[in-house]
């Protein structure tokens, strides 16, 4: 078994805010005497609060990041998600060594490019061109190494008329263009890169993303992605790390990552019934609920939606459509229902919808306008009780669709 990449252990983040330093010139030589002449703990980080950024503090020491460990190895595409304020900005700093860390240590084997922020690393004096050879001395590359992926780089960036101009009269586009591409291009073990692809255009986007999938997949090199575009990450990830608050919340495949952050604290089945307690006179969804005994819900079995009516006075249609975890419609089924209707049921077919969660919004229309409408509601888990087709479809798509075949 191979060694990881990147090991991290017990690794921790404090802060302070408000002041720099602890206050006093006496706070601050106690400290470093404790620290660094007697070897022992901070006593003034044993009073830090977890960074939890929307609740008032008692202490004005905070946790970035508190006792983080994971490991990540050769060829892994590691999506790292959360909140903003979680921490995954800082992650990649301590990764990238921009800074250190206050506990615990990384280690890793091989070099990185980072691409952290708009113009990291990058001399707004010199050129693109003058920058792209910086970049690859500080990764520690020979001129000749840069040379050879010049042209390759300048290319993929798409800002050749600006190359021998000074980057900053890029704007922040052409500028994370050029970033990008260097990092990428550049034969570093180990590729990390921050939400700073949302600067560029959906084009440019659907161009990083495919380089990234190229360098995990085909190449062999670690990437680490900090995205809040869970589609983005679901597709060029195969490994996810979520952090809440500064803590590490979940580690494992990506759909999973994935699923728990976007579904953190659900309880699926107290979920299931939703009563809205605004609804409308006229037309009105009294509640929705999914009829099931289950927690889980078996692929196998139909999914049964119940939806009841405060009071319908003229003819409409209501309408079901299904979110994936990633909160994308993925079908809609519409159906006409009278006046003086009190409840209806929907049934999607067994074996259609593949396991992972999911949820609904549903409405009622008239000729006129929307008489209600819910977003996001029932949250359910679907599971795989019997492993009958997901060894053929595996973990791609929403739905299993059942086509007519025949040889022609």
């Amino acid at each position: 078994m191979s060694q990881p990449i990147i090991k991290v252990e017990e690794l921790s983040k404090a802060y302070q805010i408000g002041q720099i330093g602890t206050g006093t010139i006496s706070q601050d030589l106690e400290r470093f005497f404790i620290t660094k002449v007697l070897g022992k703990e901070d006593p003034f980080l044993k009073i830090g609060q977890t960074n939890d950024r929307s609740k008032k503090g008692d202490s004005n020491i905070v946790w970035s990041l508190q006792d983080i460990n994971f490991e990540v190895n050769q060829g892994d595409a590691v999506g790292i998600i959360g909140k903003n304020g979680a921490g995954k900005s800082t992650l990649l700093k301590l990764l990238s060594r921009v800074t250190s860390p206050t506990t615990g240590q990384i280690k890793v084997r091989g070099r990185i490019a980072s691409l952290l922020e708009v113009g990291t690393g990058f001399h707004p004096e010199l050129t693109g061109r003058e920058n792209i050879y910086l970049n690859g001395s500080i990764l520690g590359m020979r001129k000749k190494e840069i040379a050879r992926k010049l042209d390759e780089i300048i290319d993929f960036s798409g800002v050749e008329r600006y190359i021998d101009t000074p980057v900053k009269r890029y704007s922040s586009g052409m500028y994370v263009r050029l970033a990008f591409a260097v990092a990428a291009h550049l034969e570093s073990e180990i590729l990390i890169v921050d939400e700073v692809l949302a600067v560029g255009d959906a084009e440019f986007q659907k161009k990083c993303l495919g380089k990234m999938g190229d360098i995990s997949k085909g190449e062999g090199r670690t990437v680490l992605f900090v995205s809040h575009n869970m589609a983005a990450v679901k597709t060029l990830c195969n490994r996810g790390v979520v952090l809440e608050n500064g803590t590490l919340g979940f580690k494992g495949d990506v759909n999973e990552s994935v699923d728990y952050y976007l579904n953190n604290g659900v309880n699926f089945k107290e979920s299931r019934i939703f009563e809205n307690n605004g609804c409308k006179p006229a037309n009105g969804i009294r509640s929705v609920e999914v009829l099931s005994k289950l927690q889980m819900l078996n692929h196998s079995e139909p999914i049964k939606i119940q939806i009841n009516f405060s009071e319908i006075k003229s003819k409409c249609i209501v309408g079901i459509a299904v979110l994936n975890s990633s909160k994308a419609k993925i079908f809609t089924t519409v159906n006409p229902i009278d006046e003086n209707t009190k409840s209806i049921v929907c049934e999607i077919p067994a074996n259609l919808l593949l396991k992972g969660n999911y949820s609904f919004d549903i409405a009622t229309f008239t000729v006129d306008n929307v008489s209600e409408y819910l977003n996001d509601v029932c949250p359910i888990q679907i599971v795989d009780f019997d492993n009958d087709f997901q060894i053929y479809t595996g973990n791609v798509g929403d739905v299993k669709i059942d086509c007519q075949w025949y040889e022609n």
